[in-house]
């Protein structure tokens, strides 16, 4: 009976020992109070030529809270579309820009809707940004002898 007790005690540190410890089951320390506000959630570009070039938009935050404000990654949903931004930390009620570039013609013609995913510090971790538009193409213009033909 002895050796039975032995086994299950043993039996029970075992299993014990095999649990995960969670992180967040200990007290938070250092916890960011950042909060990352978005002056629009989205931006639409409206008609745009796929062979008209470059678009670019700043997309302007703030962050509301009252510690530092990191930006840790901002991911896009196509190749198309480019986000540059500072590594730097935005202090409480600071402002910061992400350099948005579209290349329309990276696009399909048409209807596009992108979305830009901001990953910081923040409290509120991810933010969501769309870019919207349509993406047309626009006829190509051959000069003949003081003709003008236009080709769709």
């Amino acid at each position: 009976m002895k050796i039975n007790r032995i086994k299950y005690l043993l039996m029970i540190l075992l299993l014990g020992s095999l649990l995960p410890v969670s992180a967040d089951s200990r007290p938070k320390s250092g916890v960011s109070d950042a909060n990352l506000e978005l002056r629009e959630s989205s931006c639409n570009f409206g008609e745009v030529a796929r062979r008209g070039g470059d678009l670019e938009y700043e997309l302007c935050f703030k962050n509301t809270g009252t510690t530092p404000l990191v930006l840790t990654r901002v991911v896009t949903s196509c190749s198309c579309l480019k986000a540059h931004f500072q590594r730097r930390p935005i202090a409480p009620n600071e402002e910061g820009v992400i350099r948005i570039v579209y290349e329309p013609q990276k696009s399909e013609p048409g209807v596009f809707n992108k979305v830009i995913q901001i990953y910081s510090n923040a409290r509120n971790g991810r933010v969501i940004f769309t870019v919207q538009g349509t993406a047309i193409e626009s006829p190509r213009i051959k000069i003949k002898e003081d003709k003008v033909v236009i080709k769709h």
